[in-house]
């Protein structure tokens, strides 16, 4: 398998093309609540429409891609994620705005499954947390330039400017389509080698434990996403323009962050890095909702996004490592189902910030967070952590 390494940096480079869409849901809400007068809670309703129907078609493909040797459902997913997004600036009315983002989420949904287990197919024992750090940080680079993007094209050409969304899934629609019947090839080699798993047994106790704190992790991780730029125009007065480039180096401190976890993984264990970057994340964001600081509170961005970004890969590679034997559902449902449901909890999020204010959503966020701290403590070992 001497295309590995490229097949490994193609779908890194699909996950760029996934995450960017994401990205520029969150950024694109301060421009929405401009132009069309919408409260936190309605606004923070695209993200649920963007999640709630791609959290439950995850596990789902994940599942068939156990079954058979779906490749092409990468690009699939692909094209329906650009091409909800680049609708959004052409839907004035708020259902129709709904139905842009879910036909864009369940884009999203469609590619994470097939995605890690082409990434897992090309990988081994040796490199299979590296290689996952670079597919999540291909993810996270999209979602740091998101919010770039869209300030790009909303400056330049209006809302109507995200019609620009299509052209990254377009380049790779032509690089996938010439290494497909590698790829594809790929995936039937590895089918032919799965006697050798008969061995190893799925552990889904464990699995459970991990999706706990996926999930809360989610919830976190949507909040921030959501409201982070929504804070700073409301508490310190910036504009959308400015907010949306402090959410953009957020992201970029996530990405790091991803990168940083996966080789303090292979060092250190997957278990000491996801507890210790659980335990910082919980004080930056409790840190972040107190201070009334602008520069204090873009300093704690810094620690709060490299604990955000630790965690992932780690989590990754131990839910696949937790169902040997499932690896295609196991990365639907931690990529989908467990990561998704934070896009559904965003309205909560929102209603509290309608009837309080956006720092006691911060509040509510950093409770979530322990969720995620205890029970990262109680997930079971792995022999190769």
């Amino acid at each position: 398998m001497t295309n590995n390494k490229i097949y490994k940096y193609l779908i890194s480079f699909g996950h760029f093309c996934s995450d960017v869409n994401q990205g520029a849901l969150s950024a694109i809400l301060p421009f929405l609540i401009a132009t069309y007068n919408y409260d936190y809670t309605t606004a923070a309703m695209l993200v649920l429409y963007a999640n709630i129907i791609g959290s439950f078609v995850q596990p789902f493909i994940g599942y068939i891609n156990d079954k058979k040797n779906t490749p092409y459902i990468v690009l699939i997913g692909l094209i329906l994620a650009g091409g909800g997004m680049s609708c959004v600036g052409f839907s004035s009315n708020f259902y129709l705005l709904c139905f842009a983002v879910t036909i864009s989420g369940i884009g999203m949904a469609m590619f994470h499954p097939q995605a890690a287990k082409i990434i897992n197919q090309a990988s081994n024992d040796n490199n299979r947390a590296i290689n996952i750090s670079i597919f999540s940080f291909g993810g996270n680079l999209g979602f740091t330039l998101g919010p770039v993007f869209v300030s790009l094209v909303v400056y330049f050409f209006g809302l109507r400017g995200m019609i620009w969304f299509l052209l990254p899934q377009v380049i790779f629609a032509m690089l996938f389509i010439y290494h497909y019947k590698g790829i594809s090839e790929l995936g039937t080699y590895i089918k032919t080698k799965k006697i050798v798993q008969k061995e190893s047994k799925d552990d889904w106790s464990a699995f459970g434990y991990l999706c706990v704190v996926i999930m809360s992790r989610s919830i976190v991780f949507h909040g921030i996403n959501t409201f982070l730029a929504l804070f700073f125009i409301s508490k310190f007065g910036n504009s959308a323009s400015s907010a949306s480039v402090i959410l953009s180096t957020y992201y970029a401190i996530v990405a790091a962050g991803t990168l940083l976890g996966g080789v303090l993984a292979d060092r250190y264990g997957y278990h000491t890095v996801i507890k210790s970057a659980f335990t910082f994340l919980l004080f930056s964001i409790f840190l972040f909702a107190i201070n009334d600081n602008f520069y204090m509170a873009l300093a704690v961005i810094i620690p709060l996004g490299a604990a955000m970004g630790m965690s992932y890969s780690p989590m990754v590679v131990l839910a696949q490592s937790y169902l040997p034997n499932h690896i295609g559902l196991a990365s639907g449902v931690t990529l989908g189902l467990a990561v998704s449901i934070g896009g559904i909890t965003a309205p909560f999020f929102g209603k509290i910030a309608d009837t309080y204010t956006i720092t006691y959503t911060f509040y509510a966020i950093s409770l979530v967070c322990v969720v995620s701290a205890l029970f990262s403590f109680l997930l079971p070992k792995l022999k190769v952590a």
